[in-house]
Order: structure tokens, then C-alpha cells, then sequence
């Protein structure tokens, strides 16, 4: 497996990933037929990818058979006081194979340059998920929100992880 920065020309392999994920992990929580017609538009990857967002980073982790899956980190919308895991998926035929790991990883060695404690969200209905963040020390932190989609409000949860790097202990970050 290999990890790197995710290119513009990825986006369609990125947005595959994601839509293939949501039919397969959440059709317990959205219904099935909404997820069957989701469709692969990469046009706003396209963008994001060639544009990034200041602070944000997409990270690709494939191997000689293509991409297995993604990572995206940033500011959360609380910039100065918290990063963000906005977006980790990795192909349904790849899961438990090692790439969310190293992907969090990876994520997490990011945003530790920038920020001392980073968040995340999920599906309050998502075991296993859950206990995937749950196994890197990531903790719910006792917010709660919810997210509309194909006439559904699925409540959300939020995770938070205080980070460590070199930069935190010197005191460098923010």
C-alpha cells in the first residue's frame, strides 16, 4: 500500500469511493433505493483537488490495483480551536485490510502540524465506524448534531482526539 496527496485526477476514483461507501455502510439509516441512484459526480472534487482550501490536505492510499480509499482533514469550523477528519473512506471490498488505519494515521500526523486537539463526525447509527474510531483513542465528546439526506435526519455524533507531535510539545502549535 501506498499513501500519498490526492491529485485532481483522482477525483472520480475519490467520489466512486464515497458513493460506493454510502450504498453499502448506511443503508440501514437512508433508503435503499435514494442510495442506489446516488451517482459519481467528480465535478466538485475536481475542483476542490486542484484548489484546496487553505489548511486542508486529501490523502490517497492505493496500491497496484487502484485506490482503496481517502482521507480529507482540515479547520473545523471552529478553526482556531480545533482541526478536523471531515471525510475517511475506503472501498467496502477493502475494509479491514489496513488502509483506514493507515489513512487516520496519516490524517492525524496532519493535522497534529496545525492543531493540539482535532474532531470528527458519525453517524450516531454506525457501530462499527464508531468502534473503528473508538480502537485509535478517538472519544465522543458529548456533541451531538444531525445531517438531512434523501428525507432522512440521521443524528450525528462527534469524536474528539487530543493530538501529539513534535510541534505541539514545543509548544509551536496553536
Amino acid at each position: 500500500m501506498r499513501l500519498r496527496r490526492g491529485r485532481p485526477e483522482d477525483a472520480e476514483a475519490i467520489e466512486r469511493i464515497r458513493v460506493r461507501c454510502w450504498q453499502v455502510a448506511y443503508r440501514h439509516v437512508f433508503p435503499a433505493a435514494e442510495l442506489d441512484r446516488m451517482v459519481v459526480d467528480a465535478t466538485w472534487w475536481v475542483e476542490w483537488l486542484s484548489h484546496p482550501e487553505p489548511g486542508s490536505a486529501c490523502f490517497a492510499a492505493e496500491d497496484d490495483a487502484g485506490m482503496l480509499g481517502w482521507a480529507t482533514v482540515g479547520p473545523s469550523a471552529f478553526p482556531d480551536r480545533f482541526g478536523e477528519l471531515h471525510g475517511l473512506y475506503v472501498d467496502p471490498d477493502r475494509w479491514r485490510h489496513g488502509a483506514g488505519r493507515t489513512l487516520l494515521a496519516r490524517g492525524e500526523e496532519e493535522l497534529a502540524q496545525t492543531w493540539e486537539d482535532a474532531i470528527l463526525w458519525t453517524l450516531e447509527d454506525n457501530p462499527p465506524t464508531r468502534r473503528f474510531y473508538e480502537s485509535a483513542g478517538w472519544r465522543p465528546d458529548g456533541t451531538t448534531g444531525s445531517f438531512e439526506r434523501f428525507g432522512v435526519k440521521a443524528p450525528l455524533v462527534r469524536y474528539a482526539k487530543r493530538l501529539s507531535s513534535a510541534a505541539n510539545r514545543s509548544g509551536s502549535a496553536r
